[in-house]
């Protein structure tokens, strides 16, 4: 593995504790309140999240994902469709679509041709984050069926968002070296991949998760 990513600096995304994890969450449900999105160390150097708060970690996008599959087996559970197979699918389908997404997110890079010094382990991290957001709307979907799942989806798609966008406007770098005709289209540039990745992101959320709960609705209308 190491030959393809560094273990040493792989283990900085995992090294976290529980108060990291609270503020981390808190911060991903409810980043609106959160004052100082300001990067207080090297981006060229990693640091363990567990002392910045705004760093991203890959402890939490591990974790939800697991916890994604099992909730999503869970529920299946509930409506009578599981079978042993529906965890590998559920976890292999969404694996397939993150890759992509991160494949989208990659390409879309290089062609505006933003000069970044965004690391792949960072975009990796950033892009789970909204399985936290999807296990939530899936559990108010459980307890309060549909109307339950859009309103978190709602507003978790648009935390998230919003998270994603003022933690990329300060890990993306701007050339320093051009022209002040040259920054200010790479500004332009970089904002319209901010508002790419901040926009897709609701759209794998519903994506991954819309087959849970319009099942109700379908076999409502299929007993009527």
């Amino acid at each position: 593995i190491d030959q393809f990513i560094s273990v040493s600096k792989l283990k900085y995304y995992f090294a976290v504790d529980n108060a990291y994890v609270f503020r981390k969450l808190c911060l991903l449900i409810f980043p609106f309140s959160h004052q100082d999105w300001s990067l207080k160390y090297d981006k060229s150097e990693p640091i363990a999240p567990r002392y910045e708060i705004n760093a991203p970690d890959l402890y939490i996008p591990t974790m939800a994902f697991v916890t994604y599959v099992l909730v999503n087996g869970f529920i299946m559970g509930t409506q009578n469709r599981f079978t042993p197979e529906q965890l590998g699918m559920t976890a292999s389908s969404a694996l397939v679509w993150l890759f992509v997404e991160l494949i989208m997110i990659i390409v879309s890079m290089y062609v505006i041709g933003i000069l970044s010094n965004v690391k792949y382990l960072d975009l990796f991290a950033l892009c789970g984050y909204k399985y936290v957001g999807m296990i939530l709307s899936c559990i108010a979907g459980l307890l309060f069926n549909s109307f339950g799942y859009y309103m978190v989806l709602s507003w978790m798609s648009f935390a998230i968002a919003f998270y994603l966008a003022r933690t990329l406007r300060l890990i993306i770098s701007p050339n320093e070296q051009s022209d002040s005709l040259a920054r200010s289209s790479g500004t332009k540039r970089r904002l319209y991949v901010l508002v790419f990745i901040s926009l897709i992101q609701p759209l794998f959320m519903y994506f991954l998760t819309r087959h849970l709960f319009n099942y109700d609705i379908v076999q409502k209308i299929v007993l009527v």
